[in-house]
Formats: C-alpha cells, sequence, structure tokens
C-alpha cells in the first residue's frame, strides 16, 4: 500500500473513530443509568428472583416511553458480600460508568457502608433490601431511601398473632449478629407490651451460618418454653427446621418465625419444611389484588417461573425510582432527596410511599401460617399489614436517627 492510501486509509479510520466517540455521549444521554450493587454470588436463592423482578420492572418502564423520556439502563455489580468491595464498585460505578444514582443491597452490614458512602459522596441512595434499621435510623441520613421493611417491623408484624396463642414461657433462637439481636429486642419489648406475664425462659444465639442444630434444639427443649421465636434464616433454618423435626422439638409447641413463609427459604427444605408455624412471608399464589395480579402474570411470562420475594422487591424498587425521578423532573440529587420525601409509587402489593421522617418505605409485610402440600413448604394465605402501622413513634425515631 502506498503512502496516500495509507494516509487515506488512517484519515477515514480517525474519522470513524470520531463519530464513534462522539456518537457514544449522544446515546448516554439518552439513557438514565442505574448503578446496582447485591450479593449476587453469594445469595444465588434471594439474588436470581431480585434480578428477575429488577429487569421486568425495568423492561415494563421502558415500553411505556422510559422516564422523563429516557430509557433506564442498569449497571450490575456484585459486592462479594464484603462492605470494602461494596464501596469499591460504587465508586467504580460513579467514576466509570458515570451512573445517575445508586441502588441495591440485601446484606445489612453492606447496606451500612453504602450508606455511609452516600454520605459522604453526597450520592443519592435507594437501598432496597437491607433490613438493619440503622440504614434509615441511627446511621439515616438524607441521601438514604429505604424500600423493604427493616427488622423492627418484621418483629412487630407477628406480636399480635404471638399475643393470641397465650403462650406464657417462650424460647428464642437467633443469629447473634446485628440482625437477629435487633429482632429478638423488639420482638420482647412488644410482647411484653400486648402480654404483660409473659416470660422468656431460653435463649440460643448461634454465630450466623454456624448452628449446631443438634445442640440448639436440645438446649430449647431442656427450658420446656410452651412456644419459640425463631428467626434463623438460609441454611441456618434449613439444619434448625430438620433437626427440630426429627427430635420432636415443634410437636405440640407453637413456633413464631420471621422470614420462612418466604419461598426463598421454604424451597430448600421440601417436605421437611414446617407446618402450621406463624411466619412472615409471600403468599403469591393467593394475593387476590390487581396489582399483584398483573404482576405475577407479567413475570410467570417472561421467565415461566413463579416469583419470590425478592423478585417482588426487586420490580419494587425500579418502579420506586421511576416514580422518583419523574417527580423529580431530573437524576440531580438534591431533586431526587426533595421528590423522594413523601413519594407515592406503585408495588405488586399496593401502593406505598417514603415517610418524610425517616425515609423508610411503607412496603408492608404478610404474616400466616405455613402448610406442607404437594412436598413442599408453602405459606398459602397471609394477612397484609401496612409498613406504617408496624414501625415505633415518631418520638422515638427522632430520638434514633441523626440529624444529617
Amino acid at each position: 500500500m502506498n503512502t496516500a492510501r495509507r494516509l487515506g486509509t488512517s484519515l477515514v479510520s480517525l474519522a470513524s473513530l470520531g463519530l464513534a466517540l462522539a456518537a457514544g455521549p449522544a446515546l448516554a444521554q439518552g439513557t438514565i443509568k442505574i448503578g446496582e450493587i447485591n450479593s449476587y454470588k453469594a445469595l444465588p436463592q434471594n439474588l436470581v428472583p431480585y434480578r428477575q423482578g429488577w429487569l421486568l420492572a425495568q423492561e415494563e418502564v421502558n415500553a411505556a416511553g422510559g422516564v422523563l423520556g429516557k430509557k433506564l439502563e442498569t449497571v450490575f455489580r456484585d459486592d462479594n458480600a464484603n462492605p470494602g468491595d461494596a464501596v469499591r464498585m460504587a465508586e467504580e460505578l460513579l467514576a466509570r460508568e458515570n451512573v445517575d444514582l445508586l441502588s441495591g443491597v440485601t446484606l445489612s452490614h453492606v447496606g451500612l457502608a453504602l450508606t455511609d458512602f452516600a454520605k459522604q459522596r453526597k450520592v443519592f441512595f435507594l437501598a432496597s433490601g437491607p433490613l438493619s434499621d440503622k440504614v434509615v435510623w441511627e446511621n439515616g441520613n438524607r441521601y438514604t431511601y429505604r424500600l423493604r421493611s427493616g427488622t423492627y417491623a418484621l418483629a412487630t408484624s407477628v406480636v399480635a398473632e404471638a399475643a393470641k396463642l397465650r403462650k406464657k414461657r417462650w424460647a428464642l433462637i437467633y443469629s447473634n449478629y446485628e440482625y437477629g439481636q435487633a429482632a429478638v429486642a423488639a420482638f420482647k419489648e412488644n410482647l411484653k407490651k400486648a402480654q404483660p406475664d409473659v416470660e422468656f425462659v431460653a435463649e440460643q444465639s448461634p454465630p450466623l451460618g454456624k448452628i449446631d442444630a443438634g445442640a440448639v434444639s436440645q438446649a430449647i427443649a431442656d427450658a420446656k418454653p410452651d412456644a419459640i421465636f425463631n428467626v434463623m434464616f438460609g441454611s441456618d433454618l434449613t439444619k434448625l427446621a430438620r433437626e427440630g423435626k426429627t427430635r420432636g422439638l415443634f410437636t405440640g409447641r407453637e413456633v413464631v418465625s420471621l422470614l420462612t413463609g418466604e419461598p426463598e427459604y421454604l424451597d430448600p427444605l421440601k417436605d421437611d419444611a414446617p407446618a402450621g408455624w406463624i411466619v412472615t412471608g409471600y403468599p403469591y399464589a393467593n394475593i387476590d389484588t390487581p396489582e399483584h395480579k398483573a404482576f405475577i402474570a407479567a413475570y410467570q411470562k417472561k421467565y415461566n417461573d413463579y416469583p419470590r420475594l425478592n423478585s417482588v422487591v426487586g420490580y419494587a424498587t425500579v418502579k420506586a425510582l421511576a416514580a422518583g425521578i419523574q417527580k423529580a423532573g431530573s437524576t440531580d440529587t438534591e431533586k431526587l432527596i426533595a421528590a423522594f420525601k413523601g413519594l407515592e409509587f406503585g408495588t405488586p402489593f399496593g401502593q406505598a410511599v417514603f415517610r418524610p421522617q425517616d425515609n423508610q418505605s411503607t412496603m408492608g409485610i404478610y404474616v400466616g401460617r405455613t402448610e406442607v402440600k404437594d412436598g413442599r413448604g408453602v405459606m398459602p394465605a397471609g394477612t397484609y399489614l401496612d409498613g406504617a402501622k408496624l414501625q415505633p413513634s415518631d418520638e422515638q425515631v427522632r430520638k434514633l436517627r441523626s440529624p444529617s
């Protein structure tokens, strides 16, 4: 190839590159980029359904014209269940991906790290699922909002049913870290108010993920409680349910258990799933509301599968983001903060609001009993409790919440 031809080819290549570079920002201006951080590798049973719910909602929003005339685009990152990794991913999303805002998180300690990051970097963060109430109370800040109800609401949601049992002697089983400790503290406080003569006769608090189910079951049985309050979940729940069933721990005893009615935790147990426990969860097959019927039909059509609770969380997070950005008329952080105060948005469970006093959404909780049908555990029905009615008083929240 002669020099003239080489020069001509180079000029064409440079011109093409110039067009490509020019086109890049133009395309980016047509999207709203969300940076989503979560524990995908560590919690696949939770986060495969979560991401499916998220993508379904994003597809629906974009098919309806997007938000402010722009399509939503999500850049997903894995936090490896590690707060330090989560912060590094957040930095990368802001610096390299130029995301407009941050969202996500399931694990509480990761949620707390990103709550602080949002404050330090002055970036809007919608926490979708961490249960620690410190995200919106003690460590809360003006940049951070939370979608899912937290530990206090979960614990108080079952108190009315627990009090109806009129059982005096209670045993407590929980993982020895913040979620378990906070859940038990809230349950004890509120059950004592509802039933002053109640006694807590035994506590077992093994490290998270390291339960010796045989020893725990024996210690609880030795205390001879009338009822058990359980906060174990995941593999710890699976071990406890199976060992307790083998030893007859639950025979003739009422059990109240947080999270156990979620398909994410019932499915792995199969026919070892507990029957008759009072639980929080997701009776997906029997929620007879227009919003949920539309959601479950769309989910099943897209994925040929039934939704899990985390499918609802992912879906509702995107719907909340779309509503907030639309109200703000921008992705500017200060405008988003103002728009989310008192924001009303739709979820598969009905309308919810972000409370101005603590940035917590009022998306509620289903409480019901478990059954075993066709060789697997299910939560066939449940009563929906409005999240707004499960929180402590505004005065308590003011005392807890940071002024930042």
